[in-house]
């Protein structure tokens, strides 16, 4: 399989990058991705500046391949998360972003030399994306897991890749190399995977949560967070029950408030991967989670699905 350019340059042996999931991409995690030949990401999410420096510093101590980090711009330390990566500039090869438009931050990026990927969901943003100067996108299907958009996988890659003339990643609903390899046929340049990688050896994610998301079935996830304008899919369990139940209570009023209803949201990852509470915590996964049946080493996932991908491509 011919690697696209992007991907020779930014040193990568496979076409793979690693979800930047928030709690969940750590420097152990994204250092055995890269270690391996992919792209390991370390998820941002709405951790500190200090959080995010200590988890490069870790990432960096234990690999010298190319690092990337997801940005969460929703994040109230957005601001200091940017000034960490600029700051390690020499560390970081990548920065990915979600939840919004990196447009103000792009210059610093680039004249800092890291490449910038924003996450996507739409066309339209895509197009904006390529406008800016981003160096490529992910297209990002509402297969995934945590925040998504309203468009599948298979109906936004090649609309986006027909649409702008920047790399384009494939990303919600690939696990394996049969869903790499379709997003190839749909005109991707690489596939990002998230929920893989959450039953890596090398992922911090509790025993439960690695569990649940062994024993999931191609009907096991839900989206929380439609009515209160903040959709996000997980494993269904008793914390996702919950929610939808109160939060369909409270649409059904002729003025909603949902902020009750996203209290019990808040934290609820972190409870997940941290303490395995199926009872308060969000198990997020994407659809593809029944697919997803043993723990593995992030090397031998990788490798896997590379070399299926490649089978089935006609070895080009």
């Amino acid at each position: 399989m011919q690697l696209d350019p992007l991907m020779k340059t930014l040193g990568l042996k496979y076409p793979i990058f690693q979800g930047g999931m928030a709690w969940v991409a750590d420097g152990r995690l994204a250092a055995a991705v890269s270690n391996a030949g992919g792209l390991g990401i370390i998820g941002a999410g709405h951790a500190s500046g200090e959080v995010v420096a200590q988890e490069i510093k870790r990432a960096k101590s234990l690999t010298d391949k190319p690092i990337g980090v997801n940005v969460m711009l929703l994040s109230p330390h957005v601001e200091d998360v940017v000034k960490v990566i600029l700051t390690a500039q020499d560390s970081i090869t990548v920065v990915t972003t979600g939840a919004g438009d990196p447009s103000k931050y792009l210059p610093q990026f680039t004249a800092a030399n890291i490449k910038v990927i924003p996450v996507v969901g739409s066309v339209a943003l895509a197009k904006r994306m390529a406008r800016v100067g981003a160096d490529a996108v992910i297209a990002e299907g509402m297969e995934s897991g945590g925040h998504i958009g309203k468009l599948t996988t298979m109906a936004l890659v090649p609309q986006v890749v027909d649409a702008v003339d920047i790399p384009v990643i494939a990303a919600g609903g690939i696990a394996d190399g049969r869903g790499m390899a379709a997003a190839f046929m749909l005109g991707a340049a690489g596939v990002q995977m998230g929920t893989r990688f959450l039953v890596a050896t090398e992922s911090r994610v509790h025993p439960n949560y690695k569990q649940a998301v062994l024993k999931a079935k191609d009907i096991d996830t839900v989206i929380t967070g439609e009515y209160a304008g903040h959709p996000a899919r997980v494993l269904r369990n008793p914390m996702a029950k919950k929610f939808l139940r109160l939060e369909k209570a409270e649409a059904g009023k002729p003025n909603p408030d949902f902020s009750e209803v996203e209290e019990i949201g808040n934290g609820s990852l972190r409870q997940a991967v941290l303490t395995g509470d199926a009872k308060t915590g969000a198990y997020m996964a994407g659809q593809i989670a029944g697919l997803v049946k043993q723990t593995q080493p992030a090397a031998e996932i990788l490798a896997e699905v590379f070399e299926q991908a490649t089978k089935l491509m006609g070895g080009v």
